[in-house]
């Protein structure tokens, strides 16, 4: 039988590696794949290379199913950074935010990013980047609003002959719907 290839396998083992490493259901079957190698005679270096994986990973695997099973194979929890801002930080710029920005001395009539991370770093002692407080936004479910912009001091007279209808309620008496 022929030997099989595939074309451009070095780009396709990073895809398939991403593959794996994307879904929670995807790790635990390669955890899976890997004990059973190991199982049946294959070393942990040996494994490592063939999965891709670091030899000291296959060897925490192995540990873990012998301590505990297939449970130990399963994904634990994985906290990730802990927040900088306390529960008692973030219920208080929340009530901050039912308020306006010049009630804490910011600028502004409106919440942005902006003013929140001046807000956090004046009130907490917390440096965030607007980004940040941007996503704090929708992760808290409040709506971040953009004022209009407004043209300022505008002169009515040019504003009256701008328009297409005429100003001071008279109404044209051309073709227009609802005429007699």
């Amino acid at each position: 039988m022929k030997a099989l290839s595939i074309s451009d396998a070095s780009t396709v083992v990073l895809g398939l590696q991403d593959e794996i490493r994307r879904s929670e259901e995807s790790r635990y079957d390669h955890r899976l794949h890997g004990v059973l190698l190991v199982a049946q005679g294959y070393s942990c270096g040996e494994v490592a290379r063939l999965l891709g994986d670091a030899p000291r990973t296959v060897e925490y695997w192995v540990h873990r199913f012998e301590e505990q099973g297939l449970g130990g194979l399963r994904e634990g929890s994985r906290p990730g950074r802990p927040g900088r801002l306390s529960p008692e930080q973030i219920q208080a710029t929340q009530a901050a935010l039912r308020q306006r920005p010049a009630d804490f001395g910011l600028s502004g009539n409106l919440w942005d990013g902006k003013t929140l991370s001046a807000y956090l770093e004046e009130w907490h002692a917390v440096r965030l980047s607007a980004r940040q407080c941007r996503r704090f936004f929708r992760q808290w479910e409040f709506r971040l609003r953009k004022p209009r912009p407004v043209i300022a001091r505008a002169d009515p007279e040019r504003q009256m002959a701008h328009k297409k209808t005429p100003g001071t309620g008279s109404r044209s008496r051309g073709g227009s719907v609802g005429a007699r």
